[in-house]
């Protein structure tokens, strides 16, 4: 017997439509509520409207330095390409027409939600299994894919999270909305931010905070959340220690916050190590003058695809290197503020093999 007879409609009748979930104002503010956003396809104009106004719509991701990319890259047809870092997928819609006849691109990312979803949205777009193959693989895990590919003319990777990733809540990356303070790419491995606060000490704790994001008050900060261990669960949570330990001092507070949150996902994710041991197999992905664009967002990350092109032209292994990094226009940083921080560099491979 039905509990609730009310819920099954009678023969004959039409189910009522369940109506789409409100909101107050005039915009929706929460990440999911944001139906016309999250579906770019179905809803351009408003899409459109949101970019308009310097924002990134949620469940999208703007790619930067696309034009200077696609000089640096130069893809050709019949020329195979990798992108390292696939997010949204952006920079292979623009380089995948351009290899064009007879040319392939291989995509990768460390991501297993973004990486279904790109993957169903570029074959919606009509690139197929011939052209673009995707791998659930970390860069760092490049030469693992090599033997299929037999290295690629032109490689491109992109070190910067993703606004798909940023935006929702649910991951943990912005300490702007509630949600568990999670900052894991990959959320089916490893520890999540919430579960190394309660093991790491304070002393390693506060040389994170300093050497991943030179962070003023790491030591201050270290012993305050060491002295909370246990009960720092969400981004909100670690927001307002950090709010309540640095009010007296004559900072902005929130960008100890977002150095917080950088440092952390650094460590969660051991950002530095995947990139170090990228560049070291970076040459050896290379055909004979092949070329490499490589986009950072922070100095910690900079620093090291300097150094590492640096010692490669040395060791004989690129022809050229950039010579400065390459910055987006005034343009591009007004049109999309969350490209100001880019930062540019290439290289490109010798053409004999210095191994």
């Amino acid at each position: 017997m039905n509990a609730n007879p009310q819920e099954t409609p009678a023969e004959g009748t039409v189910p009522k439509r369940k109506r789409r979930e409100r909101y107050s104002g005039a915009y929706p503010s929460h990440f999911h509520q944001k139906y016309k956003e999250l579906n770019p396809e179905l809803y351009p104009d408003a899409v459109q409207k949101v970019i308009s106004k310097g924002n990134t719509p949620a469940g999208m991701h703007l790619s930067i330095c696309v034009k200077e990319i696609l000089e640096i890259l130069n893809p050709q047809p019949g020329e195979v390409g990798l992108d390292a870092t696939l997010g949204f997928g952006g920079h292979t819609q623009e380089l995948l027409p351009r290899v064009r006849p007879g040319g392939r691109m291989v995509g990768t990312d460390v991501d297993p939600i973004e990486l279904e979803r790109t993957t169903e949205r570029l074959r919606a777009l009509g690139f197929t299994e011939a052209e673009w193959e995707p791998y659930h693989l970390n860069f760092a895990g490049i030469p693992q894919i090599l033997p299929a590919s037999g290295g690629f003319d032109f490689i491109l990777a992109d070190f910067g999270i993703s606004s798909m990733q940023l935006d929702n809540p649910e991951r943990g990356f912005t300490y702007k909305r509630q949600g568990p303070l999670d900052l894991r790419l990959n959320p089916e491995q490893g520890e999540s931010a919430a579960q190394l606060l309660e093991r790491i000490s304070e002393e390693k704790l506060a040389h994170l905070l300093n050497d991943y994001s030179d962070e003023p008050y790491a030591e201050v900060l270290a012993e305050a959340i060491c002295a909370e261990r246990g009960k720092i669960q969400t981004t909100s949570d670690l927001t307002r220690l950090i709010k309540q330990v640095l009010k007296s001092e004559k900072t902005d507070v929130n960008r100890s916050i977002r150095r917080s949150f950088q440092a952390l996902r650094i460590a969660v994710n051991d950002e530095f190590g995947v990139l170090d041991q990228f560049l070291r197999n970076l040459p050896f992905c290379l055909r004979a003058g092949g070329r490499v664009a490589l986009l950072s967002f922070h100095s910690g990350e900079d620093n090291r695809v300097q150094q590492f092109l640096e010692q490669g032209q040395a060791a004989g292994w690129y022809a050229k290197i950039s010579e400065k990094a390459i910055r987006p226009t005034a343009q591009e940083r007004y049109d999309n503020p969350r490209s100001k921080s880019a930062l540019l560099r290439w290289a490109i491979r010798s053409e004999y093999q210095a191994y």
